[in-house]
């Protein structure tokens, strides 16, 4: 229970960021569904923290093209 809080504020974090640089992307993006399967999978290969995970979702967001969507 208490990993699924950490993912979901993770979550949250990562997308914020990522939005408040990305102007242009909406809130529904398809890239918030793949950030956060992508990032799914990192929590359960590894019981990161969340501010680790944000970091990961960021990255991971930085690198898909912007058509990929």
């Amino acid at each position: 229970m208490a990993g699924n809080v950490v993912l979901k504020n993770a979550t949250e974090a990562a997308w914020t960021v990522y939005r408040a640089r990305h102007p242009d992307v909406g809130a529904h993006d398809g890239r918030r569904c793949l950030m956060e399967r992508h990032l799914h999978r990192r929590w359960e290969e590894r019981q990161s923290d969340a501010e680790e995970l944000a970091t990961f979702r960021l990255a991971y967001l930085h690198r898909l093209p912007s058509d990929e969507c």
